[in-house]
């Protein structure tokens, strides 16, 4: 792929607001959606969220009506939740120090330095503070999704209209110390979606971009 080819896909993308529910996705496409979102970059790599892959339909039922019945939830092929912890801490820290050490065969001890860094920088923050670095986390992974999703020819549509109480109710996320931050729907754009036909409106690059 060209860079313009690349380009291209930036501009075929949108956000769907009208999916085609006879359409799914492969078992293929879907895992490279996912494989993305696993090696998307976050800070100090602690991937301070979970991500959710939904497909039961009478789950997605209950999620659309706490979405003010956005058409997506139902209709997508999958419905990607990103949920951050409620209770960061240092055990997290640990759990990634201890992958760090098996992934590269190494020994705890070889990587205290960093592990002591990262433990400075999560001590540092409140929990308020940390939910919204881990948010900003989850939408990292979020773009990456997006993107990797219009090279694809994959459409998605990212949403933040929903009740998060009302979401992490229905999926059981406060048992699992996660709240929800924000979704992803994937799948194919309906025919009869007629924001597929609008003009992608961006500032023009000499208002979005200073140079220095």
């Amino acid at each position: 792929m060209n860079a313009q080819e690349l380009i291209d896909k930036l501009n075929w993308r949108y956000a769907t607001k009208a999916f085609d529910a006879s359409r799914k996705l492969s078992t293929e496409q879907l895992d490279v959606l996912l494989s993305a979102i696993q090696l998307a970059p976050s800070s100090l790599g602690l991937q301070p969220y979970k991500v959710l892959v939904i497909s039961n339909p009478e789950i997605r039922e209950q999620l659309k009506a706490a979405a003010y019945n956005q058409t997506q939830i139902t209709d997508a092929s999958e419905i990607i939740v990103f949920a951050t912890y409620k209770d960061f801490n240092l055990s997290h820290v640990d759990d990634f120090a201890n992958n760090i050490a098996a992934t590269r065969g190494l020994q705890k001890e070889d990587i205290q330095g960093y592990v002591d860094m990262m433990n400075g920088s999560v001590s540092s923050k409140t929990q308020e503070q940390l939910q919204i670095w881990n948010a900003r986390q989850a939408y990292i992974a979020l773009g990456i999704l997006l993107e990797t999703a219009a090279l694809l020819a994959i459409d998605a549509c990212p949403m933040e209209g929903f009740s998060v109480e009302q979401f992490d109710e229905i999926l059981g996320l406060s048992a699992l110390n996660l709240t929800s931050v924000v979704i992803a729907a994937v799948g194919y754009r309906s025919a009869e979606d007629g924001y597929q036909h609008y003009k992608k409106v961006r500032k023009s690059k000499e208002d979005l971009f200073i140079k220095i």
